[in-house]
C-alpha cells in the first residue's frame, strides 16, 4: 500500500551508501510518489530509481547551485508540489549542502518530513570497539582555514570523536592527529556495505604505517578515542 504524499511536503530521503538492498520500503514509497526529487547528482540517482523501477522528473541540488537552486525548489512546494531530497548516498544533510534547503524550507513553513535510514558514521561507530555512549561527529575537518585549531580543539575532546575524510587526505589528516593529538586508538572504516569493505582497529601509529604503503580508496570515516 503506497504511503500518501502531502503536497507542498519536502520529504528527506536517505539512499543507500552501498548496498543497494539497504534502502527502506518506505523510502521507496516515497520516491515513487513524488512530484519531483531534488539530487545531489541526478546520475547517481538517475542509476538508483532505474534499479527501483522509478520514473520521476529530477533536479539538481548540490553545493554550487545551491544558492540558485533553493528558491526555485521552495517556489514548488509552496506551490503545492512535494518534493524528496536526496543525497549522493546516506542521509541529507550530514555533511552535504541539504542543510540550506532544509533552514528555507523552514523559514518559508512548509512541511518537512525526515525518512530513517543509512548513513556512514552510524555503523562504522558501532562496529569500532570505542565508546558509543557519548560521541562527537565532527564531519570534515578545514582543508586549509581553520584547521589547526578545529585540531586543537578535538585534542581535548573526552568522548569519542567521529569525522568523515575523503582519500586524498586520509594520510595527511592521520598523520596531523599524531602529530597533535599523540598516538591514541583510532579506526579506520572504508566501503562500507560495499565488496570491500574494511574496518580496522589500531593506534594511529599502526594507521598511518598502512596507509603509508596501501592503496587509498574509496570513503573513510575515522573514529578516535577521546582524551582520557
Amino acid at each position: 500500500m503506497a504511503e500518501e504524499i502531502i503536497p507542498g511536503t519536502l520529504y528527506v530521503v536517505p539512499t543507500p551508501i552501498g548496498n543497494l538492498d539497504d534502502i527502506t520500503l518506505r523510502a521507496i514509497k516515497i520516491l515513487g510518489g513524488v512530484d519531483l526529487i531534488a539530487a545531489e547528482d541526478t546520475r547517481t540517482t538517475k542509476f538508483l530509481l532505474d534499479h527501483l523501477g522509478i520514473s520521476k522528473p529530477l533536479i539538481s541540488f548540490f553545493s554550487h547551485n545551491q544558492t540558485v537552486r533553493t528558491p526555485q525548489i521552495i517556489e514548488k512546494l509552496v506551490a503545492g508540489n512535494s518534493v524528496a531530497l536526496v543525497s549522493d548516498a546516506g542521509t541529507p544533510g550530514i555533511s552535504d549542502p541539504a542543510y540550506a534547503l532544509i533552514t528555507a524550507a523552514i523559514e518559508n513553513e512548509v512541511l518537512i518530513i525526515p525518512l530513517p535510514g543509512p548513513t556512514a558514521f552510524i555503523p562504522a561507530l558501532i562496529a569500532s570497539g570505542l565508546p558509543t555512549h557519548e560521541f562527537l561527529f565532527a564531519g570534515f575537518l578545514p582543508i586549509k582555514k581553520g584547521r589547526q585549531t578545529e585540531l586543537l580543539r578535538l585534542k581535548e575532546e573526552k568522548r569519542t570523536i567521529v569525522l568523515y575524510e575523503s582519500p586524498h587526505r586520509l594520510l595527511r589528516t592521520l598523520e596531523d592527529f599524531f602529530e597533535i593529538f599523540g598516538d591514541r586508538q583510532a579506526v579506520v572504516a572504508r566501503e562500507l556495505t560495499k565488496k570491500f569493505e574494511e574496518i580496522r582497529r589500531g593506534s594511529l601509529s599502526s594507521q598511518i604505517s598502512h596507509f603509508s604503503t596501501a592503496p587509498i580508496k574509496g570513503e573513510f570515516v575515522i573514529i578516535l578515542a577521546g582524551i582520557e
